[in-house]
Parts: structure tokens; sequence; C-alpha cells
């Protein structure tokens, strides 16, 4: 599948900002299922200072200034991405059993494994409990391969949690969405990643974006699509195996990957600081086409 992806962010203020410092994941970034073709990043006004570079987690990250007082700050992101289907799953003959990988996550100095240690600890808006723990332990019987567990990890969220996108924002605990039982994709995936954590498993979050279609008769939308999260646990000797349980499913050619880190904060598309400003408003549009 060919798509070409505009995602557009405007800010209004009430008053004028006079400086603003900002990063932003906004072009998806290559991997082996996904190749990006064309990208480009236009802001307005016309920023002093705008580069590209990579971030720790490979990542594609602008950092752009704006010296002049402006009271919009609009950024357009302009993607083509080819994706391509994804190598069918295949358990590795070495673990049979989750525990076997949670001790090699432990214990093996594995360059790729201790690469990817850090997606085993804590990050700032995911924190290990025992509320975790205790809602993994529901999938992660003893003997049960890695794969069979997380499965059935995604499943239980799709059909205890509520998705309702008038009760959470980014910085709502996850102790909270625990307790209700409702939220976004992001806040399903943070529930995913937080109780793979807690029993010793690696598990990162993927922003990205998910193909749409218009319901029976309808035409589609222009700029009606909206930015998707799902996560990924680490197989040793396979690599990072996405499941997206907003949907219940493995994703394949519909999604497309933005940025992957170890939670929402490490992959914000926007974010920065700004002097002056006063009241902001936000408006967000994301269209995601398909290309012959």
């Amino acid at each position: 599948m060919r798509y070409r992806i505009e995602h557009l962010t405007r800010y209004q203020y009430s008053e004028a900002v006079t400086v603003c410092h900002n990063l932003a994941h906004l072009i998806p970034r290559s991997m082996d299922h996904q190749e990006v073709v064309q990208r480009t990043l236009h802001v307005t006004p016309t920023p002093a200072v705008l580069y590209e570079s990579t971030d720790y987690f490979n990542n594609c990250l602008h950092y752009f200034e704006v010296l002049e007082p402006h009271q919009q700050l609009e950024v357009l992101a302009s993607s083509e991405v080819v994706v391509l289907p994804r190598a069918p799953l295949s358990w590795p003959t070495t673990y049979c059993c989750w525990e076997q990988v949670r001790d090699a996550l432990c214990q093996s100095d594995d360059p790729d494994i201790c690469y990817n240690r850090p997606f085993m600890f804590d990050s700032p808006l995911i924190r290990s409990s025992d509320c975790l723990a205790q809602f993994a332990a529901n999938s992660f019987s003893a003997g049960r391969t890695l794969l069979d567990a997380v499965n059935d990890l995604m499943q239980r969220i799709y059909r205890e949690f509520t998705y309702c996108a008038a009760v959470t924002t980014v910085t709502t605990p996850l102790e909270e969405v625990m307790q209700h039982r409702q939220g976004v994709c992001q806040d399903f995936a943070h529930v995913a990643i937080g109780s793979l954590r807690a029993i010793g498993l690696a598990a990162r979050y993927v922003s990205g974006y998910l193909e749409t279609s218009p319901p029976p008769g309808k035409s589609r939308l222009i700029g009606a699509d909206a930015s998707h999260a799902w996560f990924a646990v680490f197989v040793p000797g396979q690599g990072w195996i996405d499941f997206d349980p907003t949907n219940n499913l493995l994703p394949q050619e519909r999604h497309i990957t933005l940025a992957t880190g170890r939670d929402y904060s490490d992959v914000a598309p926007l974010k920065g600081v700004i002097l002056g400003g006063g009241q902001e408003t936000l408006h967000v549009s994301v269209d995601v086409a398909p290309l012959p």
C-alpha cells in the first residue's frame, strides 16, 4: 500500500508569542515494513532555525525556532509512505515460554537484548504497579508462549475497556485509566505496556496512523482521519511485534508507523516552549489517503 499523509497542526493565540522553540515527530520513520519516499515539513511563520535529526529511538525529529512575534503557528507535515506486508510470525526455537523470554531479558549479554533493555523499565507516563502486574497475570499463565499471552492481553483490553475520548487527556494517570476502564488508543497502549513491564518484559509505544474507510455511501472526508497508537513487545531473536488493542488486531498494511518510544511523551507529534501567547486554541487535521 502507498499512502499520502498530511498532518496539519495550528495554534492560535489571543496575544502575541514573541519566541517559540519546538520539537516535532511528524515524519514517519523508515523501517523493515515501510519506506518513506517523500516528505516535507512546512512551518508558518518561517522559522529562524529548522533542522532534522534522528532521536535516541531512531525516529525522524525536527527542531525549529520562530523568533518573530506571531499569533498563529501552523505546521504542515506531508509524506508519502509505502507500507509492505509484514513477515509471518514464527516462534523462535530458543524460547518456548514467556518466562524464558523474561529471564533472557534480565540475564543475556546479547547486544540486541541489551540495546532494548530500556523498554523494560518505568518511563515518564508508565509506572509499574501491583495493579498492572495482576492484570497481566490473567493472561500470562505458567508455560504459555509469549505471543499467545500478549495476544490474550490485547483481546482483554479490547473487551474490558471502553473507548471514550472525553474522559482522559495526555496527563491522565495510568492508575485512573485502570480504575475507570475508559480511554483512547493512547491509554490502551499504555495499559498494555505497563502490564508487560510489570512482569519483566520489554514493550514500547508506537504512534502512527490508521487508514480509515468512510461509511457506506459516504465520501471520504479530507482531514477527518486521526493519529493512532498501539504497542509492541520485544521478542529476542525476532524483534518487535506490534499489537493494536483498540481494534483487537495485529497491525498490517493499513497501519503507518510514525515513531516509537517508551511512552507518548517520547513521541508527541509537537511539543515545545513559548514566551507570551495568552489563551491558545489548537486545531489538528489528519488526512491519510491511499494512492495507486
